[in-house]
C-alpha cells in the first residue's frame, strides 16, 4: 500500500508540475500584459525553488523527490521573461541571471551556507506570496494571476509533504512544504475576491 501511495504521489506532482505555469503564462500572453502579477514575488519563488534543487542535489537525496523543481524552474524563467518583456524591463533579464547564476554557485561552497538558505527557504515562500498578495491589494485586480495555477502549487506541496516523511524524513524540507501548502491554501481566497479585467481572466 505504501509503495502504491508513494508513486501516485511521485507520478501526480510529475504530471502537474509539467503543466503547472502553463494556466498564468497563458493569461499573460492572451491579455500581453502583467497586470496583477508580482515581479517581486516571481523572483522570491524563483529564489526559494533553486536553493530546494541545490539543497537535494548537494545531499544526495533521490531524483524522484525532486524532479519537478527543474521544470517549474524553466517555467518560471519563461513567464519571468515574458513579464519582462511586457513591462519594458528586459535590460534586467541578464542582471537576474547573473545573479541567480551566482547564487547557485555560491550556496555550495559552505556545507553552513545551503543548509542556512534552505532554513530560511521557508521566509522566502512567505515573502514570496506576500508581495504578491500585496500586489493584488494594491491594483484591486487580479489580472493575469493565475488562480489555477495556485491550485496546482497547493497540491503538489501537499504530495510531497508525503513524499518527504516517506523517503527522506528531511525535517527542513517538510517545514517548508508544509508551510508552503497552508499559505497557498490561506491566500487562495485572495484571488477570488479581486475582480480579473482585460483579456486575461484569472484561471
Amino acid at each position: 500500500m505504501a509503495p502504491a501511495l508513494l508513486d501516485l504521489a511521485h507520478w501526480s506532482t510529475w504530471a502537474v508540475c509539467a503543466a503547472i505555469k502553463l494556466p498564468q503564462l497563458a493569461a499573460v500572453l492572451r491579455a500581453r500584459s502583467a497586470r496583477g502579477v508580482s515581479v517581486g514575488s516571481l523572483l522570491l519563488e524563483l529564489a526559494g525553488f533553486l536553493v530546494f534543487l541545490r539543497y537535494q542535489i548537494y545531499y544526495g537525496y533521490p531524483l524522484q523527490t525532486y524532479l519537478e523543481y527543474p521544470i517549474i524552474i524553466a517555467q518560471d524563467v519563461i513567464l519571468l521573461l515574458v513579464i519582462l518583456r511586457f513591462s519594458g524591463n528586459m535590460k534586467r533579464a541578464l542582471l537576474y541571471a547573473v545573479t541567480f547564476w551566482g547564487g547557485w554557485y555560491i550556496l555550495t561552497l559552505r556545507k553552513w551556507i545551503i543548509d542556512l538558505a534552505m532554513n530560511l527557504c521557508t521566509l522566502i515562500s512567505a515573502a514570496s506570496k506576500l508581495a504578491q498578495l500585496r500586489c493584488l491589494w494594491q491594483t484591486k485586480d487580479s489580472g493575469q494571476v493565475s488562480a489555477l495555477t495556485w491550485s496546482m502549487a497547493a497540491y503538489t506541496s501537499a504530495t510531497r509533504i508525503v513524499t518527504t516523511v516517506m523517503t527522506t524524513n528531511d525535517l527542513a524540507g517538510f517545514v517548508r512544504k508544509t508551510a508552503k501548502t497552508q499559505l497557498r491554501i490561506l491566500f487562495q481566497p485572495a484571488l477570488s475576491s479581486t475582480e480579473p479585467t482585460g483579456l486575461g481572466t484569472a484561471d
